[in-house]
């Protein structure tokens, strides 16, 4: 039964009960008519009521009304936003299973072999040939300051940077700050919503909405840059690298994860949902909860301490010396 329907049930049930209220508002006339015919012998079918009024709690019409309203209780438990919750749960634990075998180890190992100068080159590169599309997308959204600062990185981090090799935009003088976007976050801008949540197996978490501008993303690229960034022998090793290399930076946030009392499917489907919108509100000016405040803070719960035993305080003997030393003799006492 709909919520419609219910409301019109409760109205036919109360109806005698809001008739007798409004029948106290009769003028004087008809209430005198009224008495007159409660004073008149009545008869025997009028004594009794008639049950059809109000329908008995084991009424088969209500029974079977009830049962839709247990179907409709049943779909709002559904986690909004995740349609394909079982789906995505199933590729995650997969998912999970592979990076605790393989792809954790390998991360941790590769930021142990390859020293962290490289390791910073490798993003600080991978990341400034994503300016352009940082400025298309600032340019899009109306912020035309932050697509002034975003041009400037690129031009400052290529030509003194070496090819965004160093970030000296961000150094003191400069101070360039580095802003991620995109065109998933242009749709959001608009007001595009992000669609139902998957977890792909090797893509990870993502939206429909997100899908969507990624694609736009890597279209534009090729066009901007030019190759060799348009070629698979190419994408393909950095993508790696930096991959590995966000894996290990990920990874105390992730057992922190794990030794939550949280279910780690729902942690992180509400974690890289948060911050997504986050990065939304920040380009419409909004306030939001910093994404730290939703990740555990602790990797385990602390053992509370053992209480101290209570002192007793020791009694006094002839052998303990008192606190205070007894006054000289011819000394006033204090």
């Amino acid at each position: 039964m709909s919520f419609a329907g219910m409301t019109s049930a409760m109205l036919l049930v109360g109806a005698p009960v809001n008739s007798g209220g409004i029948s106290l508002a009769l003028p004087a006339e008809v209430i005198a008519q009224t008495q007159q015919d409660q004073d008149a012998p009545k008869p025997a079918a009028a004594a009794t009521p008639a049950p059809a009024t109000l329908p008995a709690p084991t009424d088969p019409a209500q029974t079977t009304e009830s049962e839709p309203m247990e179907v409709m209780v049943t779909a709002n438990q559904r986690t909004a936003g995740d349609p394909l919750e079982k789906l995505n749960a199933t590729s995650f634990a997969v998912t999970q299973a592979v990076d605790k075998a393989v792809v954790a180890p390998v991360a941790l190992t590769f930021v142990k072999v390859v020293p962290a100068p490289v390791r910073d080159g490798l993003n600080n590169f991978l990341f400034n040939i994503q300016e352009p599309k940082v400025f298309v997308n600032f340019v899009l959204q109306h912020k035309i300051g932050k697509a002034a600062e975003t041009f400037a990185r690129f031009f400052v981090n290529t030509t003194i940077g070496i090819g965004g090799l160093f970030d000296i935009a961000k150094r003191k003088g400069i101070r360039l700050p580095r802003r991620p976007n995109g065109f998933a976050n242009t749709l959001g801008f608009y007001g595009v919503q992000p669609g139902a949540y998957l977890f792909l197996p090797i893509v990870g978490p993502t939206t429909i909405r997100d899908i969507v501008g990624s694609f736009a993303d890597r279209a534009l690229l090729p066009v901007v840059v030019g190759s060799p960034f348009n070629r698979v022998e190419f994408a393909l090793p950095t993508s790696a690298g930096r991959t590995l290399d966000r894996r290990a930076a990920f990874d105390e946030d992730l057992r922190r994860m794990r030794s939550s009392d949280k279910d780690l499917y729902s942690q992180r489907r509400d974690l890289y949902l948060q911050m997504r919108q986050d990065e939304i509100d920040d380009l419409h000016g909004r306030p939001h909860t910093p994404i730290r405040a939703m990740l555990p803070t602790t990797v385990a719960p602390a053992k509370p301490l053992p209480a101290p035993p209570p002192t007793v305080p020791a009694p006094a003997t002839a052998e303990t010396p008192p606190l205070i030393p007894a006054p000289a003799p011819g000394m006033p006492t204090p």
